[in-house]
């Protein structure tokens, strides 16, 4: 049986953040066996430092070491940074504060991961060549030149720099004199990219720099690439935690309070799109064309409300009618499935309903569509015949009405209304009206009626503006009458509800898009899931020190993903314990890192280049 070595790989951080990458490299693994042992390595962390103290209270509870406050910045960075120069109680930092940092101990791997705001493509070009982001741009050099000179007794395995991949255009001057600085140090060098989500299995595409520097002569053999897993949906980790409010995931999963035309925005976004969704929308005067927004919640509490037939009415009151609550039905059947629907028609072929003493064609069906027609040569069932205007009129009798016989006549003729007094016939503005008459009561009555073109709402129709036409209530008015057939456009039947917020007003609020859903953004609990600083599968309470969501979620994005940081911790702990167990070559499963550029890590012949 092999004998089992345990190999001790320590780590330290400069720039380290809140610790979630050195956090993750305590879970490394690596085990390598040769003929005599197996060697397995067990990551420890050293410390780490950071310029801010609620970095470090977040770095001593994710990482369980102490983290030191400390200011890189020498005093020229200092002064060009902040403006003005440093007090008399600030001094530069220098290699022996690195040493204090990391306990004494000298580590395997040194983590850096520098201030990337000057790099980020997120900030303009001009300012980024400001002398004051310059100066935030150079701590990844002098950060490099302290941990070399604090451990160049007994020197790290490894040197990693993460930032942002603009940081190779941006920051090209300086990564080439780090490059130079680290191959004077006995290090190969090897730039290049990789996406955090693929190294960690993540739910999240995130592009990322990383600067690879491997001590030759400690670590003679080959770093591999970690094997890449495949992407999670952003559903695959939200699934598993509370929704938003829920007090038991604590104070960060909170939304943010953000301005109702910022919620509106996020509501016509098409789901997988982004903001560019919403050059389809067609927008006149600041106002969207084709939708409209309504509360979900009825006014009123369901006044005159209707419910679906597919819908329970919930418990009904003893008070219960149209004016107080949703307690009418849309009933959908057809008008033949119930017996007791008023003027049903039956077929001749049907049977009748029950036939009570008052029933008539308003009180049911009772009535039939009878299909024969020689009913109509009977003379005495001749009722409401029209008689063509080249055809003899019957035999005028003393009581004709026109339900008493063929009394009525089709006239073709287009002008009756000379013959007839112009009975419902409009008068144009412009016209005299004919002398009014004291018979002619009603628009039958004769040219009594005006064609008015003037618009409703203006000075002119003033007087005429009281029938309620698209009647709107103040809405702290009292309604009109309630009429059965009243609509919109036929009283003071709309209400101007006030409850839409201002554009600009803050708060926290659900619009349901027209796609069924809730397009919000993700609460900085959240965040913290994509960004794999605890896993939901263990437990749901995670929470940062501090009570700043701004904080919080700056922590959060710069942080370096745990899974992602203990693949590249497995990685390099596996190439350490080649070296420790005397094995010069190995064949791994995975690229050498990074194939381009192999011969920066294998070989004492350094290369220079970055690959994209």
């Amino acid at each position: 049986m092999k004998q089992i070595i345990n190999e001790e790989i320590k780590t330290f951080g400069l720039f380290c953040g809140i610790g979630a990458g050195l956090a993750g490299m305590n879970r490394s693994r690596a085990e390598v066996t040769n003929k005599v042992a197996t060697y397995r390595a067990q990551f420890r962390n050293v410390g780490g430092i950071d310029v801010d103290p609620g970095c470090i209270d977040n770095f001593d509870k994710l990482v369980g070491v102490d983290g030191t406050v400390l200011d890189l910045f020498d005093a020229e960075q200092y002064t060009a940074w902040h403006g003005k120069e440093p007090g008399s109680d600030w001094k530069p930092a220098m290699p022996d504060d690195i040493r204090r940092a990391a306990g004494g101990e000298c580590p395997d791997i040194v983590f850096t991961s520098p201030p990337c705001k000057g790099f980020s493509g997120l900030l303009g070009s001009n300012r980024a060549g400001t002398a004051k982001y310059q100066a935030l741009n150079a701590l990844t050099l002098r950060g490099i030149w302290l941990a070399l000179e604090a451990f160049k007794d007994d020197p790290a395995s490894f040197y990693l720099l993460e930032n942002v991949p603009r940081i190779m255009t941006r920051g090209t001057h300086f990564l080439d004199q780090i490059e130079k600085l680290l191959e004077a140090y006995g290090y190969a060098v090897a730039r290049t990219t990789h996406c955090c989500g693929e190294l960690g299995g993540l739910a999240q595409k995130r592009r990322r720099f990383l600067l690879v520097a491997r001590h030759k002569a400690k670590v003679p053999p080959f770093l591999y690439e970690p094997p890449k897993r495949s992407l999670l949906t952003v559903g695959d980790i939200l699934n598993k935690l509370p929704m938003p409010g829920d007090e038991r995931a604590g104070a960060m999963h909170t939304l943010p309070s953000l301005a109702w035309k910022t919620w509106l925005r996020l509501a016509l976004i098409e789901p997988g799109k982004d903001w560019r969704s919403l050059n389809r929308l067609n927008v006149e005067d600041g106002f969207l064309t084709d939708f409209g927004i309504i509360p979900q919640q009825a006014y009123q509490s369901d006044v005159l409300g209707v419910r679906s037939f597919d819908q329970a009415t919930g418990c009904v009151p003893g008070r219960s009618g149209p004016t107080n609550g949703a307690h009418s039905v849309a009933d959908p059947r057809p008008v033949g499935a119930l017996e007791y629907r008023q003027y049903g028609v039956k077929k001749m072929d049907e049977t009748s309903a029950t036939v009570t003493g008052h029933r008539s064609p308003g009180q049911g069906p009772f009535s039939v569509a009878d299909p024969r027609l020689s009913w109509h040569t009977a003379a005495s069932r001749n009722k409401y015949k029209v008689v063509a205007i080249n055809s003899h009129s019957n035999t005028v009798i003393g009581c004709s009405q026109p339900a008493s016989g063929a009394a009525s006549v089709a006239d073709p003729r287009p002008n009756w209304s000379d013959r007839h007094g112009g009975n419902m016939k409009l008068c144009s503005t412009e016209q005299t009206a004919p002398t009014v008459i004291g018979g002619g009561k009603g628009v039958q009555g004769g040219h009594i009626s005006i064609a008015d073109p003037r618009a409703f709402g203006t000075d002119q129709r003033e007087v005429f503006n009281g029938g309620g036409h698209y009647g709107v209530i103040d809405p702290e008015d009292s309604a009109k009458a309630v009429t059965a057939a009243g609509k919109y456009d036929n009283g003071f039947n709309s209400v101007a509800d006030w409850r839409l917020p201002e554009p600009t007003e803050n708060l926290q609020c659900v619009i349901q898009s027209e796609w069924n859903t809730w397009n919000r953004p993700f609460s900085t609990y959240e965040l913290a899931a994509l960004q794999n600083l605890f896993d939901p599968e263990e437990g749901i309470c995670f929470e940062l020190v501090g009570k700043s969501h701004t904080a919080w979620r700056e922590w959060i994005g710069n942080a370096v993903p745990p899974a992602t940081a203990t693949a590249i911790g497995s990685a390099m702990g596996h190439a350490i314990l080649l070296a420790r167990s005397g094995q010069t070559f190995a064949l791994g499963s995975t690229p050498i890192w990074v194939r381009p550029v192999m011969t920066a890590i294998s070989v004492d012949t350094p290369a220079r280049g970055g690959v994209e």
